[in-house]
């Protein structure tokens, strides 16, 4: 399959590399004409007001408001971009495709970075947080797939997915593979 890596700023390689990994086609995507092009889209970490602006300026973010139900994974910036509002930021517009509110770099600045062990689908996966965001509220059709200190840090709604850290700087596939497996594979676009 084809899967598109928003390719605009942020971990774009690392994302795309991830997806070669687990046999799939990365598709770096840059304009509305790429992301017709792909079955699913990763929206990589990096500076989310850059990020929507950027998105904005292409014609990307009207696009994706448009395609229900299509795949979209959206990590640290990436979760802000896709999420419902922010705590801290309520100025800053949002994609509001997932029933999140989050509060930009509530787990510290770069220099505070850290990693952590944490159970994802019955297997331990290492997962890094860098300046990410945490989910303050949620509504009740969101699933909570990997918590850390009783907050989601992984979610899903139908067939958006947003995490707070970085799983394309690990060696472990899991996450990138149950975006694609789970919900690209099994997608019901309207």
């Amino acid at each position: 399959m084809k899967i598109g890596v928003l390719a605009v700023q942020g971990d774009i390689r690392e994302h795309a590399n991830m997806i070669e990994k687990i046999g799939h086609t990365p598709v770096l995507v840059k304009s509305i004409e790429t992301l017709n092009e792909v079955e699913g889209l990763i929206i990589p970490g990096g500076e989310s007001t850059t990020i929507s602006k950027l998105m904005k300026k292409t014609g990307i973010w009207e696009e994706l408001k448009k395609k229900e139900g299509f795949p979209i994974f959206g990590t640290c910036a990436g979760m802000i971009v896709v999420s419902k509002g922010i705590a801290n930021y309520p100025q800053q517009e949002t994609l509001g495709l997932i029933d999140i509110y989050v509060e930009r770099n509530a787990y510290g600045r770069q220099v505070f970075s850290f990693e952590e062990i944490l159970k994802f689908n019955g297997k331990d996966i290492k997962v890094t947080f860098i300046r990410a965001p945490k989910i303050v509220k949620h509504g009740e059709e969101v699933e909570r797939l990997i918590e850390f200190k009783d907050a989601p840090v992984l979610v899903r709604q139908n067939n958006i997915l947003a995490a707070s850290f970085h799983p394309e700087i690990e060696d472990d596939p899991s996450v990138h593979a149950y975006f694609v497996e789970e919900m690209v594979a099994k997608k019901q676009v309207k």
